[in-house]
Order: structure tokens, then sequence, then C-alpha cells
């Protein structure tokens, strides 16, 4: 065991506490204040993970959310939450996490990948046979190691919200506070975010930086006083900035409760909350992160950035390892090697340069100027470190360097600015030598302002003043004119870095010890020169073609070194190379978060008819049709679906059946202009259509194609009652608004949606009118005096009722609509009045079967948005001789609308009276399959039917109305199926039936 507490008084934990934990399976204590990382390490803990492709030990490399391996399944049961990064789990008691397992087989398979799987062994191998395409999938995520969700539904529940600001600071840091307090101080409205549990970034792991005379973390607190007493500022900890969007939109995850026990948790209050601010200015205080240096087995347990061990020492009191090699390229690494050797470690510092400052002189801390890493070694774990004597201006090796024994090897290339968010638009960093990073412009851009080490303004000074600067352009641009002064600092300076990322070890790329870029993606310094050599140019390419920064890290450690070896493969700048696209989220973000309380009925609400209820009792299977719950058959004991609907299709056919209508779209349409309005929305003539009258519609868009159909009544001459298809009322209701508010405002109509007003029964078959006449005594119902598409105004038991003689079944049948809120009762009264009848009731299944023997079409599973009226075969219901336009009439006139070679709809019965065609089935005009066929067109709808006494289809087919008689043949899932052409009318062609 390396890791050990030490008594550090500045530390962020409360060691007069301890809180227990278990992780994969063993016991282990830390202290509130303990991340998971910080915990392990303190016990001794090194490997966590098993990397992704080469199945080696993984261990903690980071402290923050730049962590790639560390990758931990949290929780049990249905609270887990996978892939949480170790460094940001915030412990409590009781806290549960295991990493995923590494297979036997997937540590056998890492000792050959080396050799076998180079970078893009994937794509280069798994192309054939395609057939094999799901399993080659399944295996890799098995191998992969990453987490898995839980099954069952999250107990937990998320929210959104809202914020309209003057200024949005991102990053809780000494330039964020600082910030912050500068808006604040304006009057300006302030929102403070920062990932972190505890405001304070860097200042919190620095003891030695001192501002306005105090230390780090005096000025963190007085600065969070400070914006306490202003009441039009907001801090808000634990809450990741993960998007910037067009507009000023930040959308940021605040964590509000993954901290507590989900014992502890208040179920009043949302687990976590998805923020979406848009801000007149967004200030990026971001910060930067410390990028590793590149040398050999740099991914074995024990190897860690310099300012990771520094984090865990100052906030945690865990000093990560006794002996302990520290390698860098600048000034940064003293201030951690002299605190960890105050701790107690044996620390042996690696220059990378030859001139190096002079540390505080102690006993248990050398330094070796000109000295680098050629590889760590150790089975396992770290053991000790290789060195090597460096060339003072080339990156070359001169002679061979000594070999440390040690536990730990930390490692630091310089710093990386945090710059996604500022490219998420598709923007882009700039290359700055000075810096030897990409960082952001110090005056920013329009609308955001960029602070601090984001800038490359990596020394206390020059950030906090850079800062102020950038809160004075802030505060002008907003009106609120005022000085700002930036607070005085005290602290070491550094000498210039030398700039190195992959480590020479004096032999050549990929004979040597593996040496790692990415570690989540196992991409390798080798990987990465091998993709320029196949050609691949583009940072953009080498990262597809490697999985460079691919993980869920975002490649916050890897892409800068990345993109600095593909420039020293392509002998290029580092600027021209660039850098790859940055996308929304900066960190992973939880579904629930994403969708806040927009699930279930809230995302999509089921509507549900008045007479729910009574479908309900009657034991109904339900099916969703657009937003509705509608019955789908009506199972009696020992019925499936096809029994069920076989049973509904004979007694709507021979004797009466009663089915919910109540979900029809339903538009009241009134004004003097109503009748000129239909004649330019429908196909067909309304301007004689009297009141008590009905009539079918075909509803065009602008190509001339059906886009919705139904049957419009006339109430009286400025009124009209009009139906559309289930999924497509409120698509057809937006459809009228936008043509009278655009192209007609002249035309005196308005539309009114009264879907919800009625309640619809219909009552079908032979028996119905027997039904209806027991249920309305004061209308005539004699065929003569009550036709066919005809409606009255009445009473059905005893309430105020529209009735319409419509049949979407080809059978006599009368559509009873009342009051929505009498609808259960109505269907009640039904159901008794049709006892003596056999009355049964029907779902959605069984009207698809009974429209279909006749004929009719659905919009949407018979159409497809490229079908004519022509093409249905329902030329009738096209006015083109009536003396005014309606929409789609130029269209119609078309020559390739016109085409008699067009998908056209037929009639398909199966050779094999048995055998029901799968709907989508392509169809095809000759049987043979092996070699490439023509494809004529594809069934859109196939039942079985009880009047035919077999299975028939409805398909559109090229030439359609040509082939009748026809042998054709239907391909799906590998079978052909002969079919013949018909007619698509299948019961009753002569209509006689609705007319009786």
């Amino acid at each position: 065991m390396s890791g050990c507490r030490v008594d550090i008084p500045a530390a962020r934990i409360d060691a007069s506490r301890t809180l227990h934990l278990r992780f994969d399976g063993c016991d282990y204590t830390a202290h509130p204040g303990d991340t998971l990382a910080s915990a392990l390490l303190a016990h001794g803990v090194r490997r966590v993970a098993t990397s992704f492709k080469y199945g080696r030990p993984r261990g903690i490399v980071g402290a923050g959310a730049e962590e790639p391996n560390a990758l931990v399944d949290v929780g049990e049961g249905a609270h887990v939450t996978p892939n949480v990064k170790a460094t940001q789990a915030e412990l409590y008691d009781g806290f549960v996490a295991r990493s995923p397992a590494a297979s036997p087989l997937k540590t056998a398979l890492g000792r050959l990948a080396g050799r076998f799987m180079p970078a893009g062994f994937y794509s280069k191998t798994f192309k054939w046979p395609r057939t094999l395409w799901p399993a080659y999938e399944a295996a890799i995520r098995r191998l992969s190691g990453f987490g898995r969700a839980p099954d069952s539904p999250d107990p937990e529940h998320y929210d959104h919200l809202h914020h309209h600001v003057d200024v949005l600071v991102v990053g809780g840091g000494a330039c964020g506070l600082l910030a912050a307090l500068q808006a604040g101080r304006a009057g300006l409205e302030t929102l403070l975010v920062d990932e972190q549990g505890e405001f304070g970034g860097w200042l919190l792991s620095d003891p030695r930086v001192r501002i306005d005379g105090g230390d780090g973390a005096t000025f963190v607190r007085s600065a969070l006083a400070a914006l306490a007493d202003m009441p039009h500022v907001s801090c808000l900890p634990r809450t990741t900035a993960f998007g910037l969007h067009e507009h000023q939109l930040v959308q940021a995850v605040e964590l509000l409760q993954d901290h507590l026990a989900p014992a502890q948790r208040d179920p009043a209050l949302p687990r976590q909350r998805l923020h979406k601010i848009r801000a007149r200015r967004i200030v990026l205080a971001t910060g930067a992160i410390e990028r590793p240096l590149v040398f050999g087995n740099n991914d074995l347990p024990g190897v860690m950035t310099v300012s990771a061990a520094q984090t865990y020492l100052q906030r945690h009191g865990v000093r990560v390892g006794r002996r302990i090699l520290v390698c860098g390229t600048g000034d940064a690494i003293y201030d951690a090697a002299e605190l960890l050797a105050a701790a107690g470690a044996e620390v042996t510092v690696a220059d990378v340069r030859p001139q190096v400052p002079a540390p505080r002189r102690m006993a248990n801390l050398r330094v070796l100027a000109g000295h680098g890493i050629a590889q760590a070694t150790g089975r396992g774990e770290v053991r000790g470190a290789q060195l090597v004597r460096l060339h003072a201006e080339r990156d070359e090796v001169v002679a061979p360097g000594p070999h440390i024994d040690c536990d730990t090897v930390l490692s630091s290339g310089g710093l990386s600015p945090t710059v996604h968010l500022f490219c998420h638009d598709g923007s882009r960093p700039r290359w700055d030598d000075a810096a030897t990073a990409f960082v952001l412009p110090r005056e920013g851009r329009e609308g955001i302002a960029c602070a601090g080490a984001v800038t490359g303004a990596f020394d206390w000074d020059d950030a906090l003043r850079q800062t102020t600067e950038a809160m004075q352009r802030v505060i002008a641009d907003l009106e609120r004119p005022d000085l700002l002064v930036a607070p005085e600092v005290e602290h070491r300076r550094h000498r210039p870095a030398r700039h190195l990322v992959r480590l020479p070890d004096g032999r050549a790329e990929g004979t040597g010890a593996k040496a790692f870029v990415d570690f989540q993606n196992d991409v390798t310094a080798a990987d990465i020169a091998l993709a320029v050599r196949e050609n691949y140019h583009s940072i953009e390419h080498v990262k597809r073609y490697t999985a460079l920064g691919f993980g869920t890290d975002q490649g916050k450690l890897s892409n800068v070194n990345g993109a600095v070896l593909t420039a020293r493969a392509l002998r290029r700048p580092v600027a021209e190379v660039g850098t790859t696209t940055y996308r929304p989220a900066y960190t992973p973000v939880s579904f629930g978060a994403l969708a806040g309380s927009m699930q279930g009925d809230t995302f999509e609400p089921r509507r549900t008819t008045a007479l729910h209820a009574a479908h309900v009792q009657r034991g109904a299977e339900f099916e969703p049709v657009g937003q509705w719950l509608r019955p789908w058959y009506f199972p009696q004991r020992g019925e499936d679906l096809h029994a069920a609907v076989a049973r509904e299709c004979r007694a709507a056919r021979e004797g009466v059946a009663v089915m919910d209508a109540s979900t029809l779209g339903k538009i009241q349409i009134d004004g003097p202009d109503a009748r000129e309005f239909l004649n330019r929305i429908y196909a067909n003539a309304w301007s004689q259509l009297a009141p008590g009258k009905c009539r079918y519609g075909l509803m065009l868009d602008e190509n001339g194609m059906v886009m919705d159909d139904g049957v419009t009544a006339c109430i009286h001459d400025t009124q009209f009652h009009m139906t559309t298809t289930t999924g497509g009322a409120a698509r057809v209701l937006a459809w009228l608004e936008r043509w009278h508010q655009t192209e007609w405002p002249d035309l005196k109509v308005w539309m009114t949606s009264v879907t919800d007003h009625w309640s619809t029964v219909a009552v079908v078959g032979p028996k119905a009118r027997a039904v209806l006449a027991k249920l309305v005594p004061d209308l005539d119902l004699s065929p003569e005096a009550f036709r066919f598409m005809d409606w009255r105004s009445g009473t059905a038991a005893g309430v105020p009722a529209r009735i319409f003689r419509i049949s979407f079944s080809g059978e006599l049948a009368y559509e009873i609509n009342v009051e929505s809120g009498l609808g259960h009762y109505l269907w009640e009264a039904v159901m008794t009045a049709g006892a003596e009848f056999g009355i049964t009731p029907y779902g959605t299944e069984t009207m698809h079967v009974l429209r279909a023997e006749k004929g009719f079409i659905i919009v949407g599973q018979d159409t497809d948005g490229s079908v004519s009226p022509i093409d249905l075969g329902m030329g009738w219901a096209v006015g083109l001789k009536k003396p005014f336009s309606f929409l789609g009439r130029r269209s119609l006139a078309r020559s390739d609308t016109a085409r008699t070679d067009r998908k056209q709809l037929v009639g398909l019965l199966p050779l094999d009276p048995d055998e029901v065609l799968l709907e989508g089935a392509q169809i095809l005009e000759t049987p043979q399959v092996d070699a490439p066929a023509e494809m004529l067109g594809h069934v859109s709808s196939s039942y079985h039917s009880v009047a035919l006494g077999r299975s028939f289809a409805m398909a559109l087919v090229r030439g359609g109305a040509q082939r009748e008689g026809q042998t054709l043949y239907a391909f799906a899932r590998g079978r052909v199926t002969p079919v013949k052409v018909t007619s698509s009318v299948f019961v009753d062609p002569k209509g006689e039936r609705q007319h009786v």
C-alpha cells in the first residue's frame, strides 16, 4: 500500500467523522469531503479499471472531469448510475460502487491485442461478412469494460429551470469568483456555476498563493460571503455547464442530491436539475487541465498527473505515494514536489530542462536536470522508472539515465485550457507557442468573455488582471461603466517551460514499451504515427482512425497531445493541424436530467376518451393512435387477437357491432365564407351541399398528393363540422390556419377544434337500425327519410345528439355524437339497447379489417405523401371541372402526376389463402431474388378476412391499374409469395349494404 492519510490543516475533509463505503465487494472508510478516488488512494487501492482494447490494468490518473480510467457504477438496484468518474463521486455513509468487471477472455485477448490490433483494426477487420455485424457489435460491447444502465425504472425525479440573467459566469475558481464579484458589484443579475461541490478551484490545492494579503482559502471565503449578500447574484455548486448554444443559451446540470444517500434524499426535490440559462453576457472562467507526458508504460496504475497528486494532498489529506518520481516541463512541478516531500514522501524530480530552479533544501527531495522518463516499470502497478538524459535543445536521448525505484510517477506536460464550451458553435481555439497550448482569445467574442487560464494566462497575477480587463468590457457593454481594479497577488513566478509531449526513449516509435496518448481508448503514440503513414493527415481523420478522444472524457487529457504528435508526424506546425471538433456535452449527462419532467404522460400524454372506463371494464386491449389510447380489440376468455378480431368482424358484417369513434379529429368551421374555404381546401365541390347532408373529401397538399381525408357535414349555411383522421387532427387544423392566415386572409371564416367536445359511438351492421330505433324514438330512421350521408339532430337515450349516417365499414352504420361528458352514458345505453341483438364492441384492428375489405384507405398507411387521388382510384373525389381552384389542382396536371405507370392502389390475393402477407413486403415481377430485382411497390395493408374466408391485402404497385389479373410476387424476410392482382374492393363491390 502506497497511499496514506496525512495531516493537512487546510484539507477540505471532516476528519472527525467517518464514512463507510463498499467498492468491488470490499469495505473501506472515508471522511465527509472525500471522493471515491481520494478514499481508494488513501487505502492504497491502485487498480480500478481495465483498458478497453488491450485489457491492461488501469489506475486513477486525474482528480476531476478529465479522469479517463476510473469509471464506476454507483449505487444499487434502480439507483445505479453507470460510468461515474470516481474522481467526481462524492461519498456518503453507505456508498456502494463497483468497477465494470474485466472478463478473463478480455484479459487473455489483451495480451495478444498489442500485436494483432493496431490502429484502424476494427474498420479494417469487421467489414465482412455483413451478416456478422450484430455479433461483432455484441462482442465488442461485452469486452468494452463500460457500465450498464439499470433495467428497472428510475425511482428519482428530475426537473428543468429556466434563467434569464445579465451575466453567467462559468467556473468557480479565482477568476470566476472575481468575475462574479465584479458583475455583482455593478448591479448586474449574475449567475455563477461550478462543477465541483465547493467553489475555489485550484486555490483549494495551492496553499502558496496570496491574494490581497491573504491566502487562497481566505479569498474564497470572503468572495462567497460578499456574493451571498447580493440578492441579485446566485451561486450554483455541483453544476456543470455542458453545452453552449446559439442565442446565448447555456445548458447546465446540477447534481442536487447525488452526494446524498438514497435514503436521505428529499423526495420533494429532484435528484438532478437541468438549468437552461439565457445570458446577455457569458463569462468563461473554465480554467485549464494539466496534460500528462507520453512515455513508455505511462498507463500503469500509480502514474498520475502532478496536479492530481497535489489536489489529493491539499484537499483530501491523501499522499498518493511513499517514493514518488515527478517529471515535468515547467516550474509547477516543484510546488507539488515540495508539498509532497513536506508530507513525508521521498521525492525525485526529473526536469526535462537542462537548467532548473533551486527548490527548497529538503533531505527527501532531489532534482535531476535534463532527464526524462523512458518508461515506467512494474507488473500490475508502478515499481520504478527508467530515466534517460535528454539533449538540451533537441528531443533526443544523449545517454542512459538512472533507474528510480518508486511507487508513484507524476508527470506534467503543461496546461490545456478548457476551451470546450467556447467551441460548441464551431469556433476554434488558436495555438499559442508561448503557452504551448490551444487558447481562447483574451478579447473573447460577441456576447462571450474569456477570463483567466482559459486564455493562456497561467500566472496568478496575469490571470486576475486579464479577468478584470474582460469584466471591464462586459460591464461597459451592459451600460454599467465602472473602474475595476485587479487584486494584488503574491506567488512564485515560473520560468519558461520546455515544450515536450512525447518523452524520447532512444528507440523508434512503436518498438519500445507502449506510450499511451488516450488512456480510455488505448491510443498510443505509435498509433498516431501509423495513421499518418497510412495517409490520414486531417486531425479529424486521425481521430476517427485511432479513436483518439472518443471516450467519456472527450479527450480532455489526450486531444492536445494527439494534435501535437500528429503535427510532429506530418512535420507541420501545430497551429496548422488544429484541433478536432468540440461538441456538447462537455461531460456525460444523464437522460433523466435531459428529460426532466417530460417523461411518461408528461412527455407524450396518453389521451383517453370519456368511454375509456367502459372499455377497461370489458377487458379491452389498447393501442396508441396518435396520442390517444384506443381499444385495439376486446378479447373474451381464451381468445387471442386473431380470434377476437374474427368474432368482431363477423358481428359487424352479420349482426351489429359498436365502436368508440370519439378520437376522430373534429373541426368546426364557421363564417359566411366557410363554403368557399372548403372549396379551396378540399379537392371536390362544396357549394351545393345542403344543411343536413355530409360529404367525403380528400385534402391534398401543394403537390397534389393526399394528406388527409374525412367526412364534413353542413350544419347550416355558415357552419360545417369537419372530421379528420385521428392522428392528423392537429396537423390538419394547423394546415387550415396556415392557408387562411397567409394566403386567404380576406375570407371570413374561423376554425375551432372540437375533438374533445364530442363523444362518438358508431353503431355498425345490418341490425344497426333496429338498435338505433330503441335509442332515438323521435327520428324517422327509414332509408327514404334518413339516407346514407345524411345527418340529423335529435335525442339519443334522452340526451341531445347529432346522428350521422356514414360508414367506414361499408355496412349500414350510424355515428351518434353527444356532449363529451355524456359519452359513457351513451355507450352503456347503446350496449343495453343492442343486447337482444348480440351487440359486440370492436376495436381498431377490426376497424382496419372492415375498411380494407371495402378498399377504404387509411391516410399514412395506404398513402405515403407521394400518392395522388388518381393513384388511389379516387378520381371521383376530385372536382377537376369545378370553376374554382383548390389546393393541389395545378400539380395534378403535371405530366409526372398524370403518368399511367405511377404506383397505384390495387388489391392482392395470395395464392395460398392462409398466408397473410407482411405489411411493407416488396412487390416483384419475378420470383427470382438471387440477382438484383426491380421493386414494383409494397404491401400497405394485409389481413385475414372472415367475410372472404381467406387472406387479402392492399398494395401500391407501379402501373397497378393495368395489372389486374396478373400474378406478382411479394418478398419479405427471405420469403417469396405469389399473389394475384385484383380490385382493391373485396366486399360488396357495388356498395349496396351501406345504402339499405
